[in-house]
């Protein structure tokens, strides 16, 4: 992971807001970002001087942006602009989203199209750097124009206002902090306020994080997916290669390969594969069909990453400087693009996590299970097992479908019906966000479950694979026995799915997994 972040006139990487968002990585800005910025800078000066008025640099803003405002009110225009934008209400957003959303505005500004000066790249970066991060609200961003009120709460930050949290956590105010930490606040000019908010910034950033994620629950959902299959007693020759590449979707390639490297050698499978010994003729669709699954939801990340990567190489303002020198409005700052894609993986998410409930409830009902004692208990009866375990799951995949519920499908408008339609970007990336919390405890007891599962057919052994994933849960919680306080050992299995363990765990066994 990168310690240090070069910003430049292009684009910053994935693993560049990662770096910086979640590792804490230090920023720095490149000499040809502060030669694009001075150029810039240079052609809004040029404006500032002229007797017509130009959007954001002599005139209000948006439903006011007809009056023109003499050269001496403009500092406090810019003031006023940051100020009553701030208006973000509600919880906290957490610290790793506002530094993805200020390195992806510091990115937008190192472009040189914006037309600010250096020196207000230079105190995002020292923000950045000196781990000190805007308190920023849930509530305030309608996704146009752009991430308003939370971009303004980190622009506030830089004129010596309102409230961050520094590198230890704790909330301060900013204008205590910044002087121990040798950063100068900024008294913005002409155009600077409205180019430090007019981004689609958080919604892109939590994109960002929330395909990172994805792609490593994805991996998850085809392990457990195949600890499932083999403590059912299911079938391994549906994932077939020849099977899958009659219907040639990428991602569902990817999952099936994934299930067969993932159960193979495993002695229980090998137990019923005679036919005359095993007379089931077809799994159930949660566990046949799970490439299907898995597989199109890799496929939906796929196009969302490509939303980000050209959204990663705009330059979102307006107005905004051309390279021949013009300023123009421009309608670039709209979230639909994002929002949508944002909405896809909430609807992937929950359908993922769904069929995830589906074969944890198979395990536990003696009917299905082929053989393994009701909800898997330890004495039925006296003891109640996972049963419970899968009420959260069920719980928390009913939440999802409800966030499942596209944001983007609506609108509101605001500023006087100026801004008369909206994209509902921020919202639907909260809205994911939960919902990958959601996703991610309920592939971790889908985990929890199949490794008792498993464990309960002993003498006979699962795949190598699977040995390896319950030997990383077991060194948090324990193995089959009596019932005992399950709520810690899920909050355990949570961590080991989080922060990519399990899925290291059986990598160490069958090599990088798709």
């Amino acid at each position: 992971m990168a310690i240090e972040v070069e910003i430049g006139t292009g684009p910053v990487s994935f693993d560049d807001v990662v770096a910086v968002a979640r590792h804490q990585a230090a920023v720095r800005l490149s000499d040809s970002a502060r030669s694009a910025m001075a150029a810039s800078r240079a052609v809004v000066q040029g404006l500032a001087a002229d007797t017509i008025p130009h959007y954001g640099v002599s005139t209000g803003f948006g439903a006011l942006a007809t009056r023109h405002i003499p050269a001496e009110s403009r500092t406090q225009l810019q003031r006023s602009l940051i100020r009553s934008h701030a208006a973000g209400s509600g919880p906290e957003v957490e610290t790793e989203v506002v530094r993805a959303l200020m390195l992806l505005r510091l990115s937008t500004l190192a472009t040189g199209h914006t037309g600010v000066r250096p020196v207000i790249a230079d105190t995002y970066a020292a923000l950045l750097n000196a781990g000190l991060t805007p308190v920023v609200h849930e509530y305030g961003s309608l996704g146009c124009s752009g991430d308003l009120a939370p971009l303004a709460h980190c622009a506030l930050a830089i004129m010596g206002e309102g409230e961050l949290r520094d590198r230890y956590g704790v909330r301060r105010h900013t204008a205590d902090a910044l002087p121990e930490y040798g950063i100068e606040p900024v008294e913005l000019v002409e155009k600077e306020g409205l180019a430090l908010i007019n981004g689609t910034d958080g919604m892109l950033g939590m994109l960002i994080l929330a395909i990172t994620d994805l792609r490593r629950l994805l991996i998850t959902a085809d392990l457990a997916t195949s600890m499932s299959v083999e403590g059912l007693l299911g079938t391994d020759d549906v994932f077939a290669d020849d099977l899958q590449r009659l219907r040639p979707h990428p991602g569902q390639s990817i999952s099936a390969g994934n299930l067969r490297r993932l159960m193979a050698d495993s002695p229980i499978r090998e137990s019923h594969r005679d036919p005359a010994a095993c007379t089931r003729v077809q799994d159930a669709y949660s566990l046949r069909c799970a490439p299907q699954v898995n597989g199109a939801a890799r496929d939906t990340v796929d196009h969302a990453e490509t939303v980000a990567l050209r959204e990663l190489a705009s330059a979102i303002d307006n107005p905004v400087v051309t390279d021949d020198g013009r300023v123009e409005s421009n309608g670039n700052f709209h979230g639909a693009p994002i929002a949508y894609v944002l909405d896809f993986l909430a609807i992937v998410t929950a359908d993922v996590a769904s069929m995830s409930e589906r074969r944890t409830d198979r395990f536990l009902d003696k009917a299905r299970s082929n053989g393994l004692p009701p909800f898997l208990a330890d004495d039925p009866g006296v003891d109640s097992g996972h049963m419970i375990a899968q009420y959260t799951q069920a719980a928390i995949v009913s939440e999802l479908k409800r966030l499942a519920n596209p944001a983007s499908a609506d609108s509101i408008p605001s500023s006087a019906m100026q801004e008369d339609h909206v994209s509902m970007g921020w919202s639907a990336a909260r809205k994911l966000r939960r919902a990958i919390d959601g996703l991610t405890r309920v592939l971790a007891i889908e985990l929890l479950t199949a490794a008792r599962g498993l464990e309960l057919r002993a003498p006979l052994d699962p795949s190598p694979a699977s040995r390896a994933v319950i030997s990383e849960l077991r060194k948090h919680t324990q193995g089959p026995g009596p019932d005992r306080f399950l709520a810690p050992e899920i909050e355990a299995a949570v961590s080991v799915v989080a922060e990519g363990r399990a899925v290291a765990a059986a990598q160490g066994v069958v090599g990088e997994l798709g």
